[in-house]
């Protein structure tokens, strides 16, 4: 199985997640599953019917995060030595050379990505187009309403 990288941050949210999941939701679960089978028949019971579709759910998603936990290659942005270029986990300001609008970035995981926070997944168009650049360089970006130019700024590694 391939690695998958992800920043440290990311590997912690996915762990709070298991572990809510693990000890609020799953022992919730068997509760209200226990409650649905106290009340008699079980073939037209929907407590029952919705109480173990939500067990389905719950033990999906434990399963989902515990896989990516064991192939995740954790990867702590503020350690990196990178030499000023962008990698995984670098925190990147640009500048859009046409309109003039600067844009900081964070090249995260595919878990971790949420371009309203400015988290942007690895394998998007833009953050292909970054990995490997310098600062002064321009990222050249094919987007759905065609090329866009990206002068590096800056590179952080936070």
């Amino acid at each position: 199985m391939a690695t998958i990288p992800i920043t440290k941050r990311g590997a912690e949210k996915l762990k709070v997640e298991l572990q809510r999941l693990k000890t609020v939701e799953r022992p919730a679960v068997i509760q209200a599953i226990a409650e649905a089978r106290a009340q008699g028949d079980l073939s037209e019971n929907a407590e029952y019917e919705s109480a173990k579709e939500h067990q389905g759910f719950v033990e999906g998603r434990i399963g989902e995060i515990e896989g990516k936990l064991s192939a995740a290659q954790i990867i702590d942005p503020s350690a990196l030595d990178a030499g000023g270029r962008v990698v995984f986990g670098a925190t990147v300001d640009l500048e859009d050379e046409d309109s003039g609008v600067a844009v900081t970035y964070q090249i995260v995981g595919e878990d971790e990505a949420d371009l309203k926070l400015g988290l942007i997944n690895v394998s998007s168009p833009i953050a292909r187009a970054l990995i490997g650049k310098e600062e002064g360089d321009v990222a050249v970006v094919q987007a759905p309403g065609g090329e866009r130019r990206y002068e590096v700024v800056a590179v952080k590694y936070l």
